[in-house]
């Protein structure tokens, strides 16, 4: 696309949005849908074209982040599946180490290297390429979370942003280290965030660990808030958000197991239980701010919304895919599993299912994404 990126944010007409959910290795999922996805640009824009070229802001959180980056700089789908599938089994690789508990002098917990994901983010993301680098092709949003300050940050690439001078010249590779922090599992990151000439030190981990573990309600504010400077205009023929999940599921915990809990078992569940609400929250007010095609149920109080609009108009065009890890649905798709291989395979860290989450999400897509989903009038000019 012709001119500079900050034409191409200021210009008017539809929008187009992409939004890319956290999850560990489950990210291989999400790549089976933007395979499907790409091909439905291709035929709109010629068989060269990226998802860089059609969306106007990609954005994601944890791995999603790291996917989002790889897109936003031009590459092909093919190319970050290949890339992930490298990366995931050497990132989420099993523990390197036990940590031990200093006052009681036992191994509790095992302690995961964070070496393996460094490197990969430095061979992908060379220091030189920038969160204001001119490679980034198109808008671009890397959410993290400030520790420090109980903040989270939507990290974006607009050169009118705010904070854009203070943060435009932070190495991508950190910023997709950040995203990816999920506590527990990678320690945590020192970025300096402040002004030329004053630094300012933030400590952020991932995220995921804040409401935007499913950054689509983020990117829709991030997108149309006054506080931010893309400005772009809400409404069901203006802007159009396409939400990838990682794989969901029904949560359910044994109840004899809940009532004989311990301590470190409320500290093993509870961040688990806010994450579910976070994603369930977020995928309720976008059914609630437009007429989705793919709109689910959320519970059996508030159904699919069908009928409940706020405000009486769309807001916007918005279309949610994801892969269903449960028993049922993944034989429909050729996977037959056992109680163990479900339980791996909904798990973000167990590398070695990276194959097998590509291939579930690469025979979900056709069965959720429509031609219909991407309406001719957001076709880029």
């Amino acid at each position: 696309m012709g001119g500079t990126l900050l034409e191409r944010l200021r210009a008017p007409g539809p929008k187009r949005i992409l939004s890319l959910d956290g999850g560990g290795i489950r990210g291989c999922t999400t790549i089976g849908f933007l395979e499907e996805i790409e091909t439905i640009v291709q035929g709109r824009m010629g068989p060269e074209a990226t998802l860089a070229d059609y969306f106007d802001l990609i954005g994601g959180t944890s791995t999603g982040a790291i996917i989002a980056t790889l897109l936003a700089l031009g590459k092909p789908v093919e190319y970050v599946k290949q890339r992930y599938l490298e990366l995931g089994p050497r990132v989420f690789s099993k523990p390197t180490r036990w940590a031990r508990v200093p006052w009681i002098g036992k191994k509790l917990f095992t302690a995961w290297s964070v070496k393996p994901l460094e490197t990969e983010a430095k061979r992908l993301l060379s220091e030189k390429t920038t969160l204001g680098s001119p490679s980034v092709k198109t808008g671009l949003c890397i959410v993290a979370k400030r520790a420090d300050t109980f903040s989270t940050w939507p990290c974006i690439n607009h050169p009118d942003g705010q904070f854009y001078a203070h943060n435009a010249d932070i190495p991508l590779w950190k910023l997709v280290r950040a995203s990816s922090a999920a506590p527990t599992y990678f320690r945590p990151i020192r970025i300096d965030v402040g002004p030329l000439g004053r630094p300012e030190d933030g400590v952020f981990i991932d995220g995921g660990v804040s409401l935007a573990n499913n950054p689509a309600l983020q990117l829709f504010l991030v997108a149309t808030l006054k506080g931010f400077p893309f400005h772009w205009k809400a409404g069901e023929d203006q802007l159009l958000l396409v939400s990838v999940g990682t794989g969901r599921w029904e949560n359910r915990l044994d109840e004899d197991e809940v009532l004989a809990s311990e301590n470190l078992y409320w500290a093993q569940n509870v961040p688990s239980l806010l994450m579910a609400d976070a994603s369930e929250h977020n995928e309720l007010m976008l059914q609630y701010l437009s007429a989705s095609p793919t709109a689910r149920t959320i519970d059996r109080e508030v159904g699919d919304l069908d009928g409940d609009l706020l405000g009486g108009q769309s807001q916007l065009s918005y279309v949610r895919y994801d892969a269903v890890l449960e028993k049922e649905a993944l034989a429909k798709l050729g996977e037959a599993v056992d109680d163990g291989e479900l339980e791996s395979l909904r798990e973000m860290s167990v590398g070695t299912n990276a194959e097998r989450l590509y291939a579930i999400g690469s025979r979900a897509a056709p069965l959720q994404v429509r031609e219909e989903h991407f309406a001719p009038h957001f076709d880029p000019s």
